[in-house]
């Protein structure tokens, strides 16, 4: 029962008592699911798919794993309603890196980049997964967002999704009340420590789950779609390249709300399905970007060998493609970071670049410069787009 408040700032109707039906799902670890046999073949397909993206990983190829990883995250983002194109939050970060601010929606999708990154190579390291890791996650999201008072911090109150901002009678779902949810994030941190289901099954369960729990007051749904990349790198699935699922549910919206909603009326299988045919498109879209982005490497390398006075083979010119599949946009500040070169080697290596036509520089003004990596992001646009 929704209790009356009559110092509530809300219209007269939303101060009224009013009843709700909140939601409290069966434990995961109680319930031994049992994969029907037509789901086994879904389910194998896909993992054969994550395979084979994961394949064909080497130290070389690095970058491209961290640049996948950063599509994931910005198709997350754009999930929830955060929708900012490649080209600008490349921009914004590069301005970012240099002390300049970006704008409100811009930060929370980079933070969102930096809780992806922290889920699959922090939190996946852990021998089990704990509520305190997934509260970890929460809270590198959260901690620089508008709402940074709520990072890492489990609710204690109830909250729901739809409806109006006053109450949760009428909602769309009500997720359980706050005294529930201590309850079932250790029930899901030991169904995700138990390693009897296929891979992709329980990470597949764990997210629904743990989006039916809805633990915090914000961020749901971007930490929930960290935890499917902290199962699928937990258990060697995914050890270098994420398939970047939310790419996918970002095309279809409509249809991953829904498939969330069938998990809840106990219809196990056909969220299942949905979810490893999600994954097994997004390891292809992947597979094919990857063998874009090395064809576009390979044409910066040949840029720059056919260049006026090509550098040696060891000059930080070369070693600076190595990495830069993986940066979209570039300062000289990054650029050091990322071949660990001295700062006037790098600064030669950029104008021997920005000669080639390899790096294309976004202003003429002699301080805080970035360089935008010549075709980069056009295909980052392409498989965001799907």
């Amino acid at each position: 029962m929704w209790e009356y408040n009559p110092h509530l700032y809300a219209p007269a109707a939303y101060r009224k008592a009013c009843r709700y039906r909140a939601f409290v799902p069966d434990p995961l670890e109680g319930d031994r699911f049992s994969v029907p046999g037509e789901l086994l073949g879904v389910i194998s397909d896909a993992e054969d798919a994550i395979r084979r993206l994961n394949s064909s990983a080497s130290p070389a190829l690095a970058p491209l794993a961290r640049l996948l990883l950063r599509t994931e995250s910005i198709a997350s983002s754009k999930v929830e309603g955060m929708a900012v194109d490649a080209r600008s939050l490349a921009r914004a970060e590069a301005k970012a890196d240099l002390g300049a601010n970006a704008s409100a929606t811009a930060q929370e999708v980079l933070a969102n980049i930096d809780a992806m990154t922290f889920a699959v190579e922090e939190a996946a390291a852990d021998d089990r997964l704990s509520i305190e890791r997934v509260v970890d996650i929460h809270r590198v999201l959260m901690q620089n967002s508008p709402r940074a008072e709520i990072a890492g911090r489990i609710r204690e109150e109830q909250n729901w999704i739809g409806g109006n901002d006053y109450n949760p009678c009428g909602a769309d779902f009500v997720p359980p009340p706050e005294w529930e949810v201590g309850r079932l994030l250790v029930d899901l941190c030991q169904f995700c420590n138990d390693e009897s289901l296929p891979p992709l099954v329980q990470a597949g369960l764990a997210h629904a789950q743990f989006e039916t729990i809805h633990p915090f007051k914000d961020g749901n749904g971007r930490t929930g779609r960290a935890l499917v990349h902290v199962l699928l790198r937990r258990r060697g699935l995914a050890p270098f390249y994420v398939p970047p699922i939310s790419v996918v549910l970002a095309r279809n919206k409509a249809a991953y709300i829904d498939g969330l909603t069938i998990y809840r009326e106990g219809d196990l299988v056909t969220w299942l399905e949905r979810f490893s045919v999600a994954a097994a498109q997004a390891a292809g879209l992947a597979q094919r970007y990857l063998a874009d982005a090395r064809d576009l490497q390979g044409s910066w390398r040949q840029a720059l060998a056919s260049s006026e006075g090509p550098p040696r083979a060891d000059a930080t010119a070369w070693a600076l493609i190595d990495v830069l599949v993986g940066q979209p946009v570039v300062n000289l500040p990054v650029a050091v970071a990322l071949t660990g070169r001295v700062k006037s080697s790098v600064n030669v290596a950029i104008d021997q670049l920005a000669s080639a036509g390899v790096l294309i520089p976004l202003s003429q003004s002699p301080r805080n410069r970035s360089w935008e990596a010549a075709g980069l992001l056009d295909l980052v646009t392409s498989l965001e787009a799907g």
